[in-house]
């Protein structure tokens, strides 16, 4: 298989080649010998035949029955003439490219397409101390810039996973600038943000009529971010009810609006991000195995800000020039390397303009141990109270403080406590208008 060329300069440059992804064939159902093949460039060929690079042992499958040819898009699935057929989406086909992630029926028999993660952990780190908007001289982020550098002429669905603050929407605006549907839209959507209720119309958008308040017709964000990206941030957020919904739009790229019987056709490259851990959450049910692995075609695992401490000197002269904070003396430096950053590289970023606006440094932002905050969980629970109803409390407390302080914090500017939140405007002000009421009597 080509490797990627090694990059001198300190930018991790746009390549004017574009290299396919290594792949793995799986048989998922029913089994075959070999069960995966891995195909790290050219093509392979599946069929029951001793000469097939995948051979399948089944009534359905013809001695040639397909070929599988790496192409900078994905693969290119061509059928050969065989008895059966070779079907995608329940449609059989003759020659089609699809991207990585997706699945193909051979006679009756399943095969999944999925990158090759080994194969993608083990690409040689960039060189580079930069990718795009992106800046990391350590050994994590130039081993991140690797892959990002390879999925430039891929249109793959990547899972952005890291702690508040590490810069997931940033990963996703340079994985956008470089794809192959840069000159699209980027539709950015914070799940944790949305009315559950309003949901499924932000993503699917609604009919005139639809509900209470859709006084006229309105796209979604799937259809806004056709030919090119969608972005759907805080993904373990969304709600239960709407995630086989997404699954079967992710699955078949048609969607229909709120209130309307009818589809429509969409084309997006998808990439959703979470600070949560979605198989823990899909082990507890919370949310759906079949569109974590959907999501999760390609993982990207964004380190947090003390596990790369080598990067701090260099993030922060590079906010500090892009602020106009001039070049950092040495004892602040030595100040923002003494510290933990809990809130990552967002954090760093804003002591920068602060010291930039003040000429001081803030304090340091405390982080609250793992302990502390045991504790008192454990004392604010109340065994006596159904479990649904103590944490409707406790959300509603916690809700309550946030806003409190950070009201607090802004001097009553909703408008600046929303942005710092990440809330939407319109459904913090509903937060506030909320919380403000007097609870209601029993």
């Amino acid at each position: 298989m080509a490797m990627e060329r090694e990059i001198e300069t300190d930018e991790v440059g746009e390549s004017s080649e574009r290299f396919p992804l290594p792949l793995t064939v799986k048989v998922v159902a029913p089994s075959g010998s070999p069960l995966t093949f891995n195909l790290g460039s050219g093509c392979c060929i599946v069929g029951a035949g001793g000469g097939a690079d995948l051979v399948i042992e089944h009534g359905t499958v013809s001695r040639r029955h397909a070929e599988l040819t790496l192409v900078p898009e994905g693969v290119r699935v061509t059928d050969l003439g065989s008895r059966n057929g070779t079907f995608y989406l329940g449609q059989r086909i003759g020659q089609l490219t699809l991207r990585p992630g997706s699945r193909i029926r051979v006679g009756l028999v399943e095969l999944a397409l999925d990158p090759n993660a080994r194969a993608l952990a083990n690409l040689p780190r960039a060189k580079g101390t930069a990718y795009g908007p992106l800046v990391g001289a350590s050994p994590l982020m130039r081993q991140l810039f690797a892959v990002l550098h390879r999925l430039e002429g891929s249109l793959v669905t990547a899972l952005i996973e890291g702690e508040s603050g590490t810069g997931k929407e940033v990963v996703a605006r340079a994985i956008h600038d470089r794809s192959l549907v840069a000159k699209g839209p980027l539709i950015a959507v914070n799940c944790g943000a949305l009315d559950r209720a309003l949901v499924r119309s932000e993503l699917f958008g609604h009919a005139r009529g639809a509900f209470t308040g859709a006084t006229e017709s309105r796209m979604g964000a799937f259809e806004a971010a056709t030919g090119g990206t969608l972005f759907l941030d805080e993904i373990g957020e969304l709600p239960p009810e709407i995630q086989p919904v997404l699954l079967r739009a992710l699955e078949t790229s048609r969607i229909s609006r709120v209130g309307e019987t009818s589809e429509r056709s969409v084309n997006v490259r998808f990439l959703a991000a979470t600070n949560r851990d979605l198989q823990e959450l899909t082990a507890q049910g919370r949310f759906r195995e079949d569109l974590y692995y959907r999501l999760a075609v390609v993982r990207l695992e964004l380190p947090s800000l003390r596990s790369r401490r080598e990067d701090i000197e260099l993030l922060a002269q590079h906010f500090a020039r892009e602020l106009g904070a001039g070049e950092l003396p040495r004892d602040v430096l030595q100040d923002f390397m003494a510290r933990d950053w809990p809130g990552n590289v967002r954090e760093l970023k804003n002591a920068i303009s602060a010291y930039g606006a003040l000429g001081t440094l803030s304090a340091p932002r405390k982080s609250r141990s793992p302990d502390r905050l045991r504790a008192s969980l454990l004392d604010s629970i109340d065994l006596d109270v159904p479990y649904a109803e103590l944490k409707e409390r406790l959300v509603e407390e916690f809700l309550r403080l946030y806003v409190e302080k950070l009201l607090s914090h802004t001097g009553g500017k909703q408008a600046e406590a929303a942005r710092i939140s990440g809330l939407e405007k319109s459904y913090f002000s509903k937060l506030v208008r909320r919380l403000s009421r007097p609870p209601e009597a029993d």
